[in-house]
């Protein structure tokens, strides 16, 4: 059983001791702690804590507003009552707004001026997971400055409840995805009307969870005939629910039989987006963000920003567009600073995390799926064809599993020492270490969301890559 606290919010295991999970106490402490924080910055917008990130409280109310999402998780609806409950208790106007997707809920907290929000899902994790995911008032994960300070809140339980005559409230919103999905439609590169006119048919696996109630919204006003698999928001996932090749094979197989022209998955809280080819192969997962940005790069000159583990390809299309390509460290707000510092039109991240600023600093595959599908209808392709035209690299997602006793500090210590001499060798320690090589590369890091460290390496043909990242995975072995 597990509890971790990182850059992206309080994730655990339900069920288990106090302090090991994701239990309700642990919910209630980690909610008040984060309700406290930004109590704090509407106080004392001066003083630090949530400073120029959060919004005003209501007029005359003297308290704020907090909008919470959640997806389909068999816990959703326990955790949701800990959190809501909790934000009533320290007074806060909250905004329920149901089952919805994380881009969702980010775009609910900006349409409802509110102070910050809370995203019940753990993404990509199996069903035994849950997490708050912890947003400002722009709709966008914290810093990891202000995550410091909510944890910091919540290990000295400093916290102060509010009085019986200034309790706040719940207020129920369903009207969020229907306005998530007009506005994908309203976005300046959503060729709305070629979509319609190429009459396209997709098959859509949405995990049992909140895909399967936004994504057929979408289809419908974008005019494009589809069939979902696993369209039931039960929380109980079809297959795991990361959206990797080797858990698709239901809708890979279904492909295969024809009728289709685009596969479309989604993890089980849809800011993650994979695509599979009429023919049924993968187009894969790194060039989901690829292809959007190519399709955005020729009608929007500009630069991008990807993670350390994503692919070199996106750096090819950047700069064969005259953009520049920049990396940040993993993890969705390093990519969205970097991209406001480095004034990027698009961005994400290698595990199909597509995020476009004209519509929000945030991964949305509802806007991935209505650009991609943009670039099709207008190029006239086959999603397979469009996939020849990109720069072909291949990528080995590997894992380590981590022990109590694992010093993952001084692995990447000696990691860095053993290519510290190599004239072929770049590295960059940013984010764990990456190893650059001309023609390779591998990265190495201790993941935000699991208790694993991922080794993902990209070459010329998956057996290189393997090869390589096999070759750092023993180093790991060997020093444990």
């Amino acid at each position: 059983m597990t509890l971790i606290k990182s850059i992206s919010g309080i994730r655990g295991t339900i069920g288990g001791r106090t302090g090991d999970t994701l239990n309700p106490l642990d919910i209630v402490k980690f909610t008040t702690a984060y309700a406290t924080f930004i109590k704090r910055g509407l106080s004392n917008p001066s003083e630090g804590g949530a400073s120029e990130t959060v919004g005003s409280p209501l007029p005359g109310s003297g308290r704020g507003r907090l909008v919470v999402g959640r997806d389909g998780r068999i816990s959703g609806p326990m955790v949701r009552d800990v959190v809501c409950g909790t934000l009533v208790g320290m007074g806060y106007e909250v905004i329920d707004i149901g089952l919805a997707t994380t881009p969702t809920t980010e775009l609910a907290v900006r349409w409802h001026e509110a102070d910050g929000g809370i995203i019940i899902t753990a993404s990509h994790n199996p069903t035994q997971w849950n997490a708050l995911k912890l947003l400002n008032s722009e709709g966008e994960f914290l810093t990891a400055a202000d995550g410091a300070e909510v944890l910091r809140i919540a290990e000295a339980e400093d916290f102060d409840y509010a009085p019986v005559e200034q309790l706040g409230h719940v207020v129920h919103d369903d009207t969020m995805n229907r306005r998530h999905v007009e506005s994908v439609l309203g976005l300046r590169l959503a060729d709305v009307e070629a979509i319609r006119k190429r009459k396209f048919r997709v098959c859509a696996d949405t995990i049992n969870s909140v895909g399967g109630i936004i994504l057929p919204e979408l289809f419908e006003a974008l005019g494009v005939d589809y069939e979902i698999l696993n369209g039931d928001c039960t929380g109980q996932f079809a297959h795991n629910p990361e959206p990797l090749e080797k858990n698709l094979q239901g809708i890979m197989d279904k492909m295969r039989q024809g009728g289709f022209d685009l596969g479309i998955v989604v993890d089980p809280d849809v800011d993650r987006l994979a695509f599979i080819c009429e023919d049924g192969r993968m187009f894969g997962e790194e060039y989901t963000l690829v292809s959007v940005a190519d399709y955005v790069l020729a009608h929007t000159p500009g630069n991008t920003v990807s993670n350390l583990s994503s692919t070199r390809a996106l750096r090819d299309v950047t700069e064969k567009h005259g953009g520049t390509y920049a990396a940040a460290a993993v993890g969705e707000v390093n990519v969205t600073t970097k991209m406001k510092e480095v004034d990027a039109i698009i961005g994400g991240e290698g595990n199909g995390g597509v995020i476009y600023p004209e519509s929000h600093y945030g991964r949305d595959a509802l806007v991935g799926i209505a650009l991609f599908l943009s670039s099709l209808a207008q190029k006239g392709c086959t999603a397979s064809e469009l996939r020849r035209t990109f720069p072909d690299y291949q990528i080995a997602k590997n894992r380590i599993d981590l022990t109590p006793e694992t010093d993952v500090d001084a692995i990447l210590v000696k990691v860095k020492e053993m290519f510290a001499q190599d004239p072929d060798a770049v590295v960059n320690d940013i984010d764990g270490v990456k190893i650059d090589f001309p023609t390779m590369w591998v990265h190495l890091r201790k993941s935000n969301t699991e208790p694993i460290i991922r080794v993902y390496s990209e070459a010329q043909t998956m057996e290189e890559a393997d090869q390589l990242g096999k070759r750092l995975m023993q180093v790991v072995y060997d020093f444990q």
